[in-house]
């Protein structure tokens, strides 16, 4: 496995395991992160473990003129049911996305080392946030990276039902620059907003385009 150096960059793509895990080691500074995005690499990892790197192939992206709103999403959309507003509450979304029961078990990705650098990338302007409100109370939302005319998406939780899909189909709506969402694994929730499968060639490939 490779292991990463402060000054080290990361080993080419091809070399990933059948999994996705290209490297361990580093650290979550900005400039890290950046590069690995940029490459199409992210890290996700558990608390007290190394950092792990990942770029699985085949990667999950969603195309936004291939977005798929169902026709109960769109009575919801057209109705107003939630207040969609755009980084309200950054590190609360990440907290709440951090506390989401997943079906691995128990404890989360969303760590605090996670979290300060993310929220450093938030305050540099690369980290975005989109909330579902009802009323003055936080419903649901996801936060991600945007570079260029590309959307990372990270995490996403609800908590009154159809909330986190509402603030993405709005964050999109909003957002009428991004021509590549990176969903990175494929759910069936993703899947039923019209996420697919590409070749991690293609996909770099649409980054070097669009990131």
């Amino acid at each position: 496995m490779y292991i990463l150096q402060a000054d080290m960059d990361f080993p080419p793509l091809e070399t990933a395991d059948e999994n996705g895990l290209l490297a361990i080691g580093g650290e979550l500074s900005k400039n890290r992160l950046l590069s690995a995005y940029r490459k199409g690499i992210f890290p996700w990892y558990n608390e007290d473990d190394p950092v792990c790197w990942w770029s699985p192939d085949p990667r999950c992206v969603l195309f936004p003129d291939k977005l798929k709103v169902s026709k109960s999403m769109n009575s919801i959309l057209r109705k107003q049911q939630f207040r969609f507003t755009m980084n309200g509450a950054f590190e609360t979304v990440m907290r709440n996305c951090a506390s989401v029961k997943r079906k691995e078990g128990d404890g989360t990705w969303i760590h605090e080392e996670i979290i300060e650098a993310y929220c450093e990338m938030y305050r540099s302007g690369f980290a975005v946030s989109a909330e579902a409100w009802e009323g003055n109370e936080l419903a649901g939302g996801l936060y991600g990276i945007k570079l260029g005319n590309v959307f990372f998406g990270e995490s996403m939780f609800s908590i009154k039902p159809n909330a986190s899909k509402f603030a993405f189909i709005s964050l999109l709506k909003s957002m009428l620059d991004i021509k590549l969402v990176d969903c990175q694994i494929r759910s069936e929730h993703l899947v039923s907003l019209g996420a697919e499968m590409i070749a991690r060639k293609n996909f770099v490939g649409l980054l070097n385009k669009y990131a």
